[in-house]
């Protein structure tokens, strides 16, 4: 691939996705498929009763899960701690299940499940000739809010590479069929500030732990964390706004609620330390919104600073 071709995901179906290796995967993706047609009236049950086995199997996710929440809220008692994992779980399942809905139900379907607040603050955006970086760290529906904007504006995004080359294909389908073209990691800052001047919107996701390197420490909730303080050299260069997203499941009426918040000020992203701040406030605000509902099994605090231990190995006993 030439340094000039867009480094974007290969939507094209390959004939190679046909081979035995993947007919499991097939399977799954059927299974899925089938899940996405059924009403929620009749799948958020079922997603219940499976969030029960994945509990019972899935024990290092929730050793992380759990690291995380106790060293976020150290408050929180024990009996809370549980709660907040037992929801995790659930809403996890609950929203996987549904997921290929949106590839195999309509746009208005999407908007039916997604009750959109607070656009007219991309609205105002768009009025001014501004393209817009969302701010949203990794939570459960994220698939959902993406393709809920995108339907309203023009946006891309960026993806790391599954392992299974069929998931792969089956996952950027499905987050491309608004229209908005995925890129791969390696594309890098400078394909996004490209979109950014092409009037291409995106998802920015500050919460993934990159390691030391260019790192900033800021406050986050009870601890520290290593935020990547990027986004305001690229709002200033793409002419951008900055605006946090918050969305969540709502299980009694069976709907998602998004809602874009205002622009964060540009001047809170000037210099690294105090867009670090800026960033992890905003995740903090979206990630409270729902705590149930975010990515707690991610090792977002994996880098400590220096001589401080990390919270994720096992105690042995």
């Amino acid at each position: 691939m030439s340094s000039t071709t867009p480094k974007y995901f290969d939507r094209r179906f390959q004939f190679q996705l046909l081979h035995p290796k993947f007919w499991p995967t097939w399977l799954a993706i059927i299974v899925l498929v089938i899940f996405g047609l059924m009403p929620a009236w009749l799948r958020d049950p079922i997603a219940r009763l499976l969030a029960r086995l994945v509990k019972l199997i899935a024990k290092k996710p929730l050793r992380v899960a759990r690291a995380n929440l106790v060293t976020c809220f150290p408050e929180k008692s024990d009996a809370e701690i549980n709660q907040l994992l037992h929801d995790n779980i659930e809403n996890f399942v609950m929203i996987l299940l549904a997921q290929s809905e949106l590839l195999v139900r309509s746009s208005e379907n999407l908007r039916r499940r997604v009750e959109l607040e607070g656009f007219e603050h991309v609205q105002q955006a768009r009025d001014a000739g501004q393209p817009v970086i969302f701010i949203m760290p990794h939570v459960w529906g994220i698939e959902y809010a993406g393709l809920r904007l995108n339907i309203e504006l023009p946006m891309v995004s960026m993806a790391k590479p599954h392992k299974n080359k069929l998931f792969d294909w089956f996952n950027n389908y499905m987050r491309s069929s608004k229209g908005g073209n995925i890129y791969m990691r390696e594309a890098g800052i400078r394909a996004l500030l490209s979109e950014l001047k092409n009037d291409n919107s995106f998802f920015y996701l500050p919460d993934e732990d990159l390691g030391p390197d260019k790192s900033v420490f800021a406050p986050f909730f009870a601890t520290v964390k290593a935020t990547l303080p990027v986004v305001g050299r690229l709002s200033a260069a793409g002419n951008a706004q900055v605006m946090p997203v918050k969305i969540g499941y709502d299980q009694q009426h069976r709907k998602y609620k998004l809602t874009v918040m205002p622009a964060i000020p540009p001047e809170q992203m000037q210099g690294k330390e105090s867009e670090a701040k800026a960033l992890n406030r905003a995740v903090e605000q979206v990630i409270l919104a729902y705590p149930e509902q975010y990515m707690w099994f991610l090792k977002v605090l994996r880098t400590r600073p220096l001589g401080e231990p990390s919270i994720y190995k096992d105690k042995k006993k």
